[in-house]
């Protein structure tokens, strides 16, 4: 019986030790801010791998701009450039060039293009996939508003040059492919991005 005494005691003591001095130091622990574990995996998401510098990609996506910019009859208009950045903070403009991407992909490449010009199926496969398995995981944090806006403007433009639209487009896979580098990688940020004629 007295063991069984013993026991007790020690035990109601380990409980007001944990109690006294544990609950205090676990409460006044730091804990992450809310939202913080999304907001990484987002930010996380929105990475490429560091093939995606490949230099077999990046000349079969340059050379096929440059097929295009030869048909291309509009020297005024723009589509790929920093209009798409007005009113997006830096850590949407990954999931900003994401959608620009899907655009080009459904609404340029896959339609005619993609016989009228040799390289346009590989460069549509690699830009297909970057968005589909790479990016899939890319969201924005707000400013879907913004985002929409400039989107719609982009589409307005490519629509309103008619054919020549999905033709300016295509020549400035080389203007896309670096704007998606600057957002989406770690790699050294580029200068301005000069008009290529």
């Amino acid at each position: 019986m007295a063991s069984l005494q013993t026991l007790t005691k020690s035990l109601s003591g380990w409980v007001i030790f944990c109690c006294c001095c544990c609950l205090p130091l676990f409460l006044t622990s730091p804990l992450p801010p809310q939202g913080a574990g999304v907001a990484s995996t987002t930010l996380h998401a929105c990475r490429l791998k560091t093939h995606f510098q490949a230099p077999y990609i990046r000349n079969r996506t340059y050379t096929l701009a440059k097929m295009a910019r030869v048909l291309d009859q509009d020297t005024d208009n723009r589509l790929i450039g920093q209009q798409l950045f007005v009113n997006i903070q830096e850590n949407n403009r990954c999931y900003m060039m994401k959608r620009v991407v899907e655009i080009v992909v459904k609404d340029v490449l896959l339609t005619e293009a993609k016989d009228k010009y040799p390289l346009a199926k590989e460069v549509t496969e690699f830009l297909a996939s970057l968005t589909s398995e790479e990016l899939s995981k890319c969201e924005s944090s707000g400013q879907k508003e913004h985002i929409e806006k400039n989107l719609e403007e982009m589409k307005m433009k490519m629509k309103q040059l008619g054919e020549n639209g999905k033709t300016k487009a295509i020549g400035e896979l080389d203007l896309l492919f670096e704007y998606i580098e600057n957002a989406c990688t770690d790699a050294p940020k580029k200068g301005g991005h000069k008009k290529k004629n």
